[in-house]
């Protein structure tokens, strides 16, 4: 089945949903080892997942800004409505996740109580800011409200590598199972004579 060029996602669209794709399973990854690592090597693992998790929020800023001028053709015209509404759904829950996972993270961060003398070192070249509405609260409201955003991370964080699961699982069905050149419209092959 051969691919029609306009079907493709631009360039900058693949880039950066690879880009965030890497950074969210860098995340994932980090936290299964995070608590097993020797206290040297606990807060430089921490500030990458903090940085990384910045990363993703620029980078989801980013692609849903170059979406809305470039929204790619539909290569899934001949589905239900229903199918297509279920797909959309997905994609739309991810990208909420995926900006709402580093927001939330970023409140969790700055009601924590160790927070000025911690900062997040964005590899030398910044150290990015708390929020600071968030680190003007009292302490006893930062302890109480950061326990709270740090809850709503964790589970927005099972929420998102849930909908990531489904998404990738879908796209390799799609692919291999349907016959359907998914992959092809999110890779950069060919994607750079366009």
């Amino acid at each position: 089945m051969n691919l029609q060029v306009n079907a493709r996602y631009t360039r900058l669209a693949i880039i950066l949903h690879w880009a965030v794709a890497l950074l969210v399973t860098a995340n994932l990854v980090i936290t299964w080892f995070w608590e097993h690592l020797p206290d040297s090597l606990a807060m430089p693992v921490a500030n990458t997942h903090k940085t990384f998790g910045i990363l993703v929020l620029g980078l989801a800023l980013l692609r849903i800004l170059w979406r809305l001028g470039h929204p790619p053709r539909p290569a899934d015209q001949h589905k239900t409505a229903a199918y297509r509404r279920g797909v959309g759904a997905i994609h739309f829950l991810l990208y909420v996740l995926i900006l709402a996972m580093p927001l939330s993270g970023w409140l969790y961060d700055s009601a924590w109580k160790d927070a000025p003398s911690n900062p997040i070192d964005f590899w030398g070249l910044f150290q990015m800011p708390r929020l600071p509405w968030v680190t003007s609260w009292p302490l006893e409201r930062k302890e109480s409200l950061g326990e709270v955003f740090g809850e709503i991370h964790v589970w927005l964080g099972y929420a998102l590598y849930a909908l990531f699961a489904a998404h990738v699982l879908g796209a390799l069905k799609a692919q291999w199972l349907e016959k359907e050149p998914v992959l092809q419209r999110m890779t950069l092959r060919g994607a750079w004579r366009r």
